[in-house]
């Protein structure tokens, strides 16, 4: 494939690089991130892709976009609104087409991101990628292929039950995965302490044995292992790669191999972090960009 024009759209950034794969080896450079708008109307976020295009004028022979959401007929959307700063429609792919006339493809983030991991992985069929970040996302690998669905909504696994006694969601359903084990979740709980923090002194207490911070990361590690668990019963996952703030905090994924290791061995796939970090969306979308099956 030519250079790929790769662009991660996230709740706080977006980031963007040219991005070269031959096989399994990729090159990536001339990375940028600026601020994602927050609270944004389409016109300010148009206008952030379109300064992002320009940055890169003439260097590039394909655009592909991962994104947080939902991409559905080129239309970006959300099951939790929140995590697009309540921005709940956006024409994702008109408003490219309006600014190059490149090919343009569009995937969600999380599935993206599968597909970055799964080019670091050795020979295997069936693999998952989940992030636990400020939400909890993921894609999946299925006989070798990136599964979207129809609509798009394949991988948002963070909307799986978890304690239908939980928190109400920001989708709007009670105790998705999501609402128990993100680090929004983890902010909202630490908030409700007598010395309340942020997620990253709460790992810190967690690390230094807090019992009330070692209940709390416990509380999302434990929701974690069962979602794997049932990725692995219901799809036949072999291997899952663990990405995210949370998910690659220190300490995180011993507690969750911990309650996985309490479950009969056929819930138990290999787990292993996540191998390309910041840069899992942009090598996931140019992989896309040249993979994925044009209409």
């Amino acid at each position: 494939m030519g250079v790929c024009l790769a662009i991660d759209i996230g709740g706080t950034k977006i980031a963007a690089a040219l991005v070269r794969l031959v096989g399994k080896h990729v090159e990536v450079s001339e990375r940028m991130q600026i601020r994602t708008p927050q609270n944004p109307d389409a016109e300010a976020l148009e206008k952030a892709l379109s300064d992002v295009l320009k940055h890169f004028a003439e260097q590039f022979d394909t655009v592909s976009v991962a994104s947080t959401g939902i991409i559905r007929d080129g239309i970006l959307t959300a099951l939790n609104p929140k995590n697009l700063g309540d921005l709940a429609f956006f024409p994702l792919y008109e408003t490219l087409r309006k600014k190059t006339d490149k090919p343009i493809t569009l995937l969600n983030d999380a599935q993206a991101a599968a597909c970055a991991e799964y080019l670091a992985q050795d020979d295997i069929e069936n693999f998952a990628f989940i992030t636990v970040s400020t939400g909890v996302g993921g894609g999946i690998i299925l006989n070798r292929r990136l599964f979207t669905g129809t609509n798009g909504v394949a991988g948002h696994i963070g909307h799986s039950l978890a304690d239908p006694n939980g928190e109400v969601c920001g989708c709007g359903r009670v105790g998705c995965v999501e609402a128990v084990a993100a680090g929004r979740a983890i902010a909202r709980e630490a908030a409700k302490w007598q010395s309340p923090c942020e997620p990253p002194e709460v790992f810190e207490r967690f690390r230094a044995g807090e019992a009330q911070a070692v209940a709390l990361v416990d509380k999302s590690a434990k929701a974690i292992a069962n979602l794997i668990a049932d990725l692995t019963i219901n799809l036949d996952i072999q291997r899952i790669a663990l990405g995210g703030s949370v998910g690659l905090a220190q300490g995180y994924l011993g507690r969750v191999e911990h309650f996985l290791a309490q479950l009969p061995a056929i819930y138990r796939p290999q787990i292993v972090l996540a191998h390309y970090a910041q840069d899992a969306g942009l090598i996931g979308a140019a992989w896309w960009a040249a993979n994925c099956e044009k209409p």
